[in-house]
C-alpha cells in the first residue's frame, strides 16, 4: 500500500513586524521532503516551521515555498569563538536547538562540573537556545576558592550512570545503601532522577574526567555492574497534538524534570511538533495520514516483500489462566508440511469510495475529518502487513479485498455474496449488524465470518466469530485470576457505579464491599478492617471521584505496612490519568487491570513494528496492529490442515497485541475470551501477570 501526503497549496501572510522580530529565509520544498528533514537541515524544530507555515500541517507538495526562522537570516550554523587565556584556549559555544548538557559535554569532552563552574548561571537557567557558553580548555582546573586537603586512605571514587527505568530505590538496594544515603551524596536527585545522571556512590567525585575511576560493585555480586558500563542511547520523538508532560512521562518513563533536563526547550511548555530527545527503546503510536484504497474489484495482494516476516514467529507462551481458570496452552502457528491447497481469504472493509469521490470538500479533507475512514485505513494498513508476511512465508493464500460500503444500518454485503461463497474465511464487515448479515448469508456455505472490531453482543449464528472479548468476559477474567491466587477480594465502588455493583453482586460471590459514609465518601476504617494479614488482598476500585480515589490509595499505602495489597480496576479510569493522582503511588500498589491488548518486546513484535515503520513511514496505531493480528491469525489457522472452525475449537493463539481464544457460546456462535491481566511493575513497565 502506498501512502501519500495531501497536496495543498500553502498561502502565507506575514506582516512586516514579524520579519523585523525574527529573520526568515525562503526555502523551496523538494520532491519527497518532509517537515522533519527540513527542520533538521536548518537546525530548527517542526514546531518553528509550523508556526510560520500553518498550512504545512496538512502536507507538503514539491516546489512549495516555506518560511524558515533563523537567527541571522541564513541557515543556523554552529558559532564558536576563541580567546586566549593563561591555561590555554577557552571556546565560546552558542547553544543550538535540541542541545543538552549531555550533548555539549560529550562534544567537548568535559565534565558536567567543569561546564557549570565556567558558566554558573546554568545552575538556575539550564541550557537555553542562543546562550553563549564558555567551554573550558581540557586539563584546566576549575576555579575554586580552596583545595581540599588529601586524606590518607580516602575511598576510591565509585560512580553509577542512571539508566532508563531505574529508580532510586533500586539503585540504593543494588549498592547496599538507603535512599536517604544516596540522596545525601547526590543532592541534585532529591526531586528527580534524570536518565544519564552520574551518581556518586563512594568517595569524592573527581574534578575532571581524566581521574581514574573504579566501577561500583554491588554487595551481592563481585562482578562489575553491567548497567554502569552501558552507554545511554537516545532517539528523536516528535510531539503530537494534545500531548502533555504527563502523557510523555507515561510513555517514556521520565518525570517532568527529567524531560526538561534532556530538552531545555520544554521549559516553555509542551508544544505540538517539537522534536524531543528521549531514551531509545520506547515507541509511541503515531497517526496514519492517508492511504490509497482499492476499488470494487479485489485488491492486488502482491505487495513488496519485506526483509523479514512480521509474523510466523510468535513464540509459544507458558501456560496461562483462561476465564474458566483452566490451563490453556498458547500455540505458535506455522505452516504444516504438505499443505499446498490454496486458500482464499476475503476482507470486507468500509472504504465507502462512492462517498469519498462525491465529497465536494475533496478526498484529503474527508480523510482528515472522517474518523471512521481513518480507522478503516489503519486497519487496512495492518492487514497489508499480514499479507506481506504471508507472501514472505510462501503461504498458498489468495486475498481479495472488497469495499463493503457500510454504515451502521446499510451495506452491499448481499450483493457481494456470490463473490464470498467460495472463501475459506471472510474478515469483516466492521459493524455488528452487517457482520451478522454476512454470516447469515454464508451460513449454508459453511464460510466463517470473523467480526474484527465490534464489541456488541452478537446474535447466535454458528459461523460468526467475535474477535473482541465482551465486557463481562473481560471483567470475569480478572476475578478468575484473583481467585486463582487465593486472594481476598474487596470492592470500593461509589454509588454512581450501579451497573458495577449489580455485576459484582450477581456474578462474583464472596466479594466484600467497603462501606461508604453518609456523604458518599469512603469509610477508610471499614476498608482497612476488611484486609486480611498474611494473605494477598486485591482491592477493586471503581469510581471517578478524585477524592475517593485519593482516599483509597492513601488507605492502601498505609495498609502495606501490615498487609499485602494490590490495587485493581476493571476498566480504564480517566481520573487516574490526571496530574492530581501520583503515578508513583499506583506503581507502589502494582495497579492491575484486564486488557485485550498487551505491550511486548518479543523479537517478532519488534520486527512487525520495524517493518511497519519502514513501509508506512509512521508507527502502527492500535487499529493497524489489530488489522495485522486478525488477518495474520486467520491466514495461519487455515494453514494447519484443518478448517478455521476446527482450529477455533482447538487452538489458542497470540499475535502482536491480541490473543485469540475462541469458545462456543451456549446460544450459538463463537466469541473470544483472550484477555491479558496487566500490572505496573516497580520498574514502571507494564507486565503480564502469570
Amino acid at each position: 500500500m502506498k501512502y501519500y501526503l495531501t497536496l495543498l497549496s500553502l498561502v502565507f501572510f506575514i506582516s512586516s513586524s514579524a520579519f523585523s522580530q525574527e529573520k526568515v529565509v525562503k526555502y523551496k520544498v523538494s520532491s519527497g521532503e518532509t517537515i522533519n528533514q527540513i527542520a533538521q537541515k536548518f537546525k530548527v524544530t517542526p514546531y518553528d516551521i509550523y508556526k510560520l507555515n500553518p498550512d504545512a500541517r496538512t502536507g507538503l507538495s514539491p516546489n512549495t515555498v516555506l518560511l524558515i526562522p533563523t537567527a541571522t537570516g541564513e541557515a543556523k550554523k554552529e558559532v564558536s569563538e576563541t580567546k586566549t587565556v593563561a591555561s590555554g584556549k577557552e571556546i565560546i559555544h552558542e547553544v543550538q536547538p535540541k542541545e543538552t548538557f549531555y550533548s555539549i559535554e560529550k562534544k567537548y569532552g568535559i565534565s558536567d562540573e567543569a561546564l557549570k563552574v565556567a558558566n554558573p548561571f546554568l545552575e538556575k537557567t539550564g541550557v537555553q537556545i542562543g546562550q553563549k557558553l564558555i567551554i573550558p580548555a581540557k586539563g584546566s582546573a576549575p576555579k575554586t576558592t580552596a583545595k581540599p586537603a588529601k586524606e590518607k586512605g580516602a575511598e576510591k571514587y565509585v560512580y553509577h550512570d542512571v539508566q532508563p527505568k531505574e529508580t532510586k530505590f533500586g539503585i540504593a538496594k543494588q549498592y547496599n545503601m538507603t535512599v536517604e544515603e544516596l540522596e545525601k551524596r547526590n543532592p541534585d536527585i532529591v526531586s528527580s532522577l534524570p536518565v544519564g545522571y552520574r551518581l556518586t556512590i563512594k568517595g569524592t567525585a573527581p574534578k575532571t574526567e581524566h581521574v581514574a575511576t573504579e566501577t561500583a560493585k554491588p554487595a551481592e555480586n563481585k562482578k562489575p555492574v553491567e548497567s554502569s558500563k552501558k552507554a545511554v542511547t537516545y532517539m528523536e520523538y516528535q510531539v503530537k497534538p494534545k500531548e502533555t508532560f504527563y502523557s510523555l512521562g507515561r510513555v517514556f518513563h521520565l518525570s517532568q524534570d527529567e524531560l526538561v533536563a534532556l530538552n531545555p526547550s520544554l521549559s516553555e511548555g509542551v508544544k505540538e511538533g517539537m522534536v524531543l530527545k528521549v531514551p531509545a527503546g520506547y515507541v509511541a503510536p503515531a497517526p496514519i495520514i492517508a492511504a490509497q484504497v482499492p476499488g470494487d474489484k479485489p485488491a492486488d495482494s502482491s505487495t513488496s516483500k519485506p526483509a523479514e516476516s512480521a509474523g510466523g514467529g510468535i513464540k509459544i507462551v507458558d501456560k496461562v489462566k483462561s476465564t474458566e481458570n483452566e490451563n490453556v496452552e498458547v500455540v505458535e502457528l506455522t505452516k504444516k508440511r504438505g499443505i499446498n491447497e490454496r486458500k482464499k481469504v476475503v476482507l470486507l472493509l468500509p472504504f465507502n469510495l462512492a462517498k469519498v469521490q462525491s465529497d465536494t470538500s475533496g478526498t484529503a479533507n474527508r480523510i482528515k475529518n472522517d474518523k471512521f475512514l481513518n480507522m478503516t485505513l489503519d486497519f487496512y494498513s495492518g492487514a497489508l502487513m499480514a499479507i506481506d508476511s504471508a507472501k514472505t512465508l510462501k503461504l498458498p493464500i489468495d486475498v481479495a479485498i472488497y469495499d463493503s460500503q457500510e454504515t451502521k444500518t446499510t451495506s452491499n454485503v448481499v450483493g457481494l455474496t456470490p463473490k464470498l461463497q467460495d472463501a475459506d474465511a471472510v474478515i469483516g464487515p466492521f459493524y455488528q449488524s452487517n457482520a451478522e448479515t454476512a454470516a447469515s448469508m454464508l451460513r449454508s456455505y459453511n464460510v466463517p465470518v470473523i467480526s474484527p472490531l465490534s464489541k456488541d453482543s452478537a446474535n447466535p449464528i454458528d459461523n460468526l466469530y467475535q474477535t473482541i472479548p465482551s465486557n463481562d468476559v473481560i471483567r470475569n477474567s480478572v476475578f478468575d485470576y484473583m481467585r486463582s491466587k487465593n486472594g481476598n477480594i474487596v470492592a470500593v465502588v461509589d454509588k454512581k457505579k450501579e451497573s458495577v455493583i449489580n455485576y459484582i453482586k450477581q456474578n462474583q460471590k464472596g466479594v466484600a464491599f467497603a462501606s461508604l459514609t453518609e456523604t458518599g465518601g469512603l469509610d477508610v476504617a471499614n476498608l482497612k478492617s476488611l484486609l486480611i494479614p498474611n494473605r494477598l488482598n486485591y482491592v477493586v476500585m471503581e469510581t471517578g471521584n478524585t477524592a475517593m480515589v485519593k482516599a483509597t490509595i492513601k488507605a492502601l499505602l498505609d495498609s502495606q505496612k501490615t498487609c499485602q495489597v494490590q490495587l485493581v480496576i476493571l476498566e480504564p479510569n480517566s481520573t487516574l490519568d490526571t496530574d492530581e493522582i501520583n503515578f508513583d503511588n499506583l506503581v507502589k500498589l502494582k495497579l492491575m487491570y484486564p486488557s485485550v491488548t498487551r505491550e511486548s518486546d518479543e523479537q517478532p513484535v519488534l520486527i512487525y513494528e520495524k517493518q511497519y515503520r519502514l513501509k508506512n513511514k509512521a508507527n502502527p496505531t492500535t487499529y493497524a496492529t489489530r488489522g495485522f493480528d486478525v488477518t495474520f491469525d486467520t491466514m495461519m489457522r487455515l494453514m494447519q490442515g484443518k478448517t478455521f472452525q476446527e482450529t477455533a475449537d482447538l487452538m489458542t493463539t497470540q499475535q502482536v497485541d491480541n490473543k485469540f481464544q475462541y469458545y462456543r457460546k451456549e446460544d450459538g456462535g463463537h466469541a473470544n475470551k483472550g484477555v491479558y491481566i496487566l500490572y505496573y511493575d516497580s520498574d514502571l513497565t507494564l507486565k503480564v501477570a502469570n
